[in-house]
């Protein structure tokens, strides 16, 4: 009796014993699922390298999954990055990033430090309050809650770097960056269907300009080609699927020469092109009024004054 006393007491000591492994193995596990985050590269149309510390550089491909840390450039083409399944980045040919991404889908916190080029996110769904995204670049800080915007930094034949945002969706917040490393206390907020500009030179860093509205003119056929694709998805961006598609649509337009309040003249001209000071003049005196090598995007209206 005593024997199988013992024996069973072994028995009962090994099965709990298993159990607990058992248990330990699940928790491990489950927060090993909770703290993961899915940052691949989605959608690769060029080349694109990514640098990693200990390794160097790596050829990027579809689905290659990304980690913290890693810096990106994309060389030709563009790239869309997938994080959390719920975020998406657009990255513009000649673009460089490092990115930062933390925590688990409760508590992300993302932020990508831009040197260069342009990018277009789209956060799909709002943040948690325990979670950040950011951009920054190297002279303003942004900061999103669930939105659809675009940051172009680049610099100047003068030396001069800019940061353009646009935002297609939502609200994003911006920061000064200074040249000291210090960040201004004031933020700027930029809705929907607004941009705004920021300058540094050798004296300062500033806002080149107060929140406006969006220059569609200026954003790369791509990215409206992106935008349309997420308007045809559902999401309400500052223009319609039709306005968006109208920006594809280059070209010739029509350029109408004016003289009190009847039409002298008009030229056709193809996109980007500039228009041609007419041989004639409908008066003696005056001119037109309208820089001649400003490029047309569009039909244009000139003036005689």
């Amino acid at each position: 009796m005593e024997k199988k006393s013992k024996k069973k007491v072994i028995i009962i000591a090994v099965v709990a014993a298993i159990a607990v492994l058992v248990g330990c193995l699940i928790a491990i596990l489950a927060t090993r699922k909770e703290s993961y985050r899915l940052i691949k590269v989605f959608e690769l149309e060029g080349k694109a390298t990514v640098t990693r510390k200990d390794i160097g550089d790596l050829e990027a491909y579809d689905n290659m999954v990304l980690e913290s840390g890693d810096s990106v450039f994309q060389n030709e083409g563009m790239m869309t990055l997938r994080m959390d399944e719920d975020k998406y980045v657009y990255v513009e040919e000649e673009t460089k990033f490092k990115l930062v991404a933390t925590g688990n889908s409760t508590n992300s916190k993302t932020a990508i430090e831009m040197e260069q080029g342009a990018i277009t996110n789209e956060v799909q769904n709002k943040l948690s309050d325990e979670s950040t995204y950011e951009i920054n670049t190297p002279n303003s800080s942004m900061s999103v809650r669930g939105t659809v915007f675009r940051i172009y930094t680049y610099t100047g034949e003068d030396g001069i770097k800019y940061t353009v945002v646009a935002v297609f969706e939502g609200t994003v917040t911006t920061r000064l960056c200074y040249a000291d490393g210090t960040t201004a206390e004031n933020e700027v907020s930029v809705a929907k269907g607004k941009q705004i500009i920021i300058y540094e030179d050798q004296e300062t860093t500033d806002y080149l300009t107060d929140v406006e509205d969006i220059d569609y003119s200026q954003i790369p056929p791509e990215v409206i080609e992106k935008l349309i694709e997420i308007s045809e998805n559902g999401t309400e961006l500052s223009l319609t699927t039709d306005e968006l598609k109208s920006y594809l649509e280059k070209g010739p337009h029509t350029v109408t020469f004016m003289y009190n309040g009847s039409v002298f003249g008009t030229q056709t001209v193809e996109d980007g092109a500039c228009a041609q000071v007419p041989t004639l003049n409908p008066a003696a005196s005056g001119s037109w009024d309208f820089d001649f090598s400003q490029p047309i995007t569009e039909d244009t209206e000139i003036n005689w004054n």
